[in-house]
């Protein structure tokens, strides 16, 4: 782990899932349970990690230079009246690869497009997301797995690489 913070982060979730779910358990299997879950709480964070720096390389490619607080989202219509360095011909790029984004999340199946627009677009937690969708929080995992492959591969075969 070269961040600190990320790894105090991690170690402390760990922690807190020892304790949440194996608290009642012999004091004698906790140094065990601990490393698995400390394992799996590692590989959880490379996973979104990895996934958070996909989307973000799309998106930021939609962000007009030198505007860093902007939203991907917001950028493609709000540059339809405004004076930008952006030429016509890349408005119209980022307008159809906008457009293509939004009809491959509408195709995907209803639970993978919850689970990923409330993760990725309103970038709620595992937990938040389990809650509202009511189920557990592997199946959000899951759902946001197979959405985001989804996604990536229908940008592939119509040539948009991330």
């Amino acid at each position: 782990m070269r961040n600190e913070e990320s790894a105090l982060d991690i170690v402390q979730d760990a922690m807190i899932k020892l304790s949440e779910k194996y608290g009642d358990k012999p004091v004698t299997e906790f140094p065990m349970l601990f490393q698995r879950i400390l394992q799996n709480t590692i590989r959880d964070y490379y996973r979104r990690q990895k996934v958070r720096s996909t989307w973000t390389t799309l998106f930021s490619s939609l962000t007009p230079e030198g505007d860093e607080d902007a939203d991907p989202l917001e950028t493609l219509h709000d540059q339809e009246g405004s004076k930008s360095s952006v030429t016509p011909h890349q408005q119209l790029e980022q307008s159809q690869v906008l457009e293509i984004i939004e009809q491959e999340i509408r195709k995907l199946p209803t639970r993978q497009r919850e689970a990923f627009l409330m993760r990725y677009w309103e970038e709620m937690d595992i937990a938040e997301t389990a809650a509202a969708m009511g189920c557990s929080e592997g199946s959000v995992k899951t759902h946001c797995s197979r959405a985001t492959h989804a996604l990536a591969a229908a940008l592939k075969v119509k040539g948009i690489t991330l």
